[in-house]
């Protein structure tokens, strides 16, 4: 056997991600590269891949009743799974935001990123008990009970009540059959008990990571809808009445369980007022479109990684693969859009932080850059993952290796959370009631000011589009790509001059653009770009 690329396996993804480094630095995260580099190693280890391959390969199973007839609403995983959910929750990636005290949402999103390409799956359950942390904060009491349990920072696979286990994790249900991303739609219904108390009768379309340890969902009480959390157990001890109707069929994101769910009279606890549900919850839908930037920008590593790694092993016609200069013109596209989703991903995350240390300006520039780099990043996807798989030939296609579940996974972002039309809209919502967002935006993009002159135009023409033409439904998702490319490379600024220069050129120059990777007539220094994504040991 000859001619074949060796295993990439056993390095540490961390440490060879120059990009993810030096966006790190520029987000105040570079105090923490010797836990990445050492959660970095796991990521890469022959053994962690294969429990992402058994994971997938060995999808999660309903067990609605036991054999004596009564009811479980339980789902089984492969041993792989908790593997994984054990390596990311006790490496930190749902906790590391909220007990770090330097930089934590950077932290949390590299290591998201990380752990992305090791199995995005997984990686749900931890995004969205991150994410729960804000929207308990809203109650107090639930608070007092609830966020030392997602933030321990340990696994407990055990299906008991919360409060005997030592670590929890949280998901949310609050799509339902009719109404989809329309949550005025819903039709849950909740019943007071008193004391904060409720009872819920209904259903939810899509409960991501059914086995958690409690849910935040949506319901109509009284005074309108409503924020809940119900736990998968009551009080007194007994399984609480939601019940697992069947696990969804997916694409991808196969290692993860996805239901469709019944309230039966389960009992909840109301976070936040009465009618104020989707202001107390949006919160948490603003932490998990960051993370679907992350798990973006994760994803896109994976399949570059892969593309490289494999060309660079590979010959043909007496030429490695990676020396032949159109596959190289392809390799360095897609490296270039890599690093400018990592950048982004990082600067968003640095908002957060400086969002939760009180910067107000910091936290109304997140509200509008988030959707906006969540637009752009996650669409982006899985056209880059298909170049990368069609760079490996048939291998990319066949189901021994990566690329297939790494191109099943890759619209997914792009869905959860709002997917393109929603988070476009979200951007004129944000536009027409806090116009000071825009402006902030536009300061991020001064203070590169003369930087280059083709990001200079990209910002004359954003700030023409809004003076010039009020946006409109049908309009704005043109300006929101425009605006994601602009912040792009503001953010890329920093970075090496190749990358730089190299982005304004291939993606704000309307004469250089191009439909396909490599197809770009600018000039980008194509061995600095691929040096950088993965330096040759």
């Amino acid at each position: 056997m000859f001619n074949q690329p060796p295993p990439l396996a056993d390095f540490d993804a961390f440490d060879r991600d120059l990009p993810l480094k030096a966006a790190l630095v520029r987000a105040g995260g570079g105090v923490h590269s010797d836990r990445l580099s050492t959660f970095g190693k796991k990521v890469g280890s022959a053994e962690t891949i294969e429990w992402g391959r058994l994971a997938n390969e060995n999808p999660p199973r309903l067990k609605s009743f036991d054999r004596y007839g009564h009811r479980l609403d339980e789902v089984e995983f492969h041993p792989a799974y908790h593997d994984l959910m054990r390596l990311g929750i006790e490496g930190g990636v749902s906790s590391a935001a909220w007990t770090t005290e330097d930089a934590g949402h950077p932290l949390h999103a590299a290591l998201l990123y990380l752990m992305t390409q090791a199995d995005a799956g997984t990686v749900c359950p931890m995004s969205m008990t991150y994410a729960v942390v804000p929207v308990l904060r809203a109650e107090p009491g639930v608070s007092a009970e609830w966020e030392p349990r997602v933030a321990s920072g340990r696994y407990d696979q055990r299906f008991i009540p919360a409060h005997e286990k030592s670590g929890a994790t949280m998901g949310m249900a609050m799509t339902e059959k009719q109404g989809g991303s329309d949550v005025r739609a819903n039709t849950t219904r909740a019943h007071p008990l008193g004391n904060g108390e409720y009872e819920l009768t209904g259903h939810k379309w899509f409960c991501s990571a059914p086995m958690s340890d409690a849910f935040l969902t949506l319901a109509y009480a009284e005074a309108g809808l409503t924020c809940f959390l119900v736990p998968r157990w009551r009080p007194d001890g007994s399984r609480n009445a939601l019940h697992i109707m069947r696990l969804k069929d997916k694409l991808g994101d196969r290692s993860n369980a996805s239901s469709e769910i019944e309230y039966h009279g389960a009992w909840a606890r109301r976070i936040g007022e009465e009618g104020r549900g989707i202001r107390t919850i949006i919160d948490m839908v603003q932490g998990t479109r960051l993370d679907c930037i992350a798990g973006s920008a994760g994803g896109m590593r994976a399949a570059l990684v892969q593309a490289i790694w494999h060309t660079r092993h590979r010959s043909a016609f007496q030429r490695f693969l990676s020396d032949q200069p159109a596959m190289r013109g392809v390799l360095a596209d897609l490296a270039l859009e890599s690093e400018a989703a990592t950048a982004v991903m990082m600067r968003v995350a640095a908002a957060f932080d400086a969002a939760r240390s009180g910067k107000e300006d910091e936290a109304t520039f997140a509200r509008l850059a988030t959707p906006i780099a969540k637009y752009w990043v996650c669409k982006r996807q899985p056209g880059f993952v298909y170049e990368a798989l069609e760079c490996l030939g048939g291998a990319g296609f066949v189901e021994e290796g990566p690329m297939p579940r790494l191109f099943r996974q890759s619209p997914l972002n792009a869905i959860w959370e709002g997917s393109g039309n929603v988070i476009a809209l979200d951007v004129l919502r944000a536009l027409t009631r806090e116009p000071e967002a825009w402006d902030l935006f536009r300061a991020e993009l001064n203070q590169v000011a003369g930087a280059h002159p083709l990001l200079d135009a990209a910002a004359g023409h954003l700030d023409a589009d809004l003076a010039e033409t009020a946006l409109t439904e049908s309009s704005v998702r043109r300006f929101v790509e425009a605006a994601a490319l602009a912040l792009q490379a503001a953010c890329l600024s920093h970075a090496h001059s190749a990358v730089f220069s190299g982005f304004c050129e291939a993606r704000l120059d309307p004469e250089n653009r191009a439909f396909q990777y490599g197809a770009s007539s600018a000039a980008i220094d194509i061995a600095e770009l691929l040096a950088r994504a993965l330096p040759i040991e």
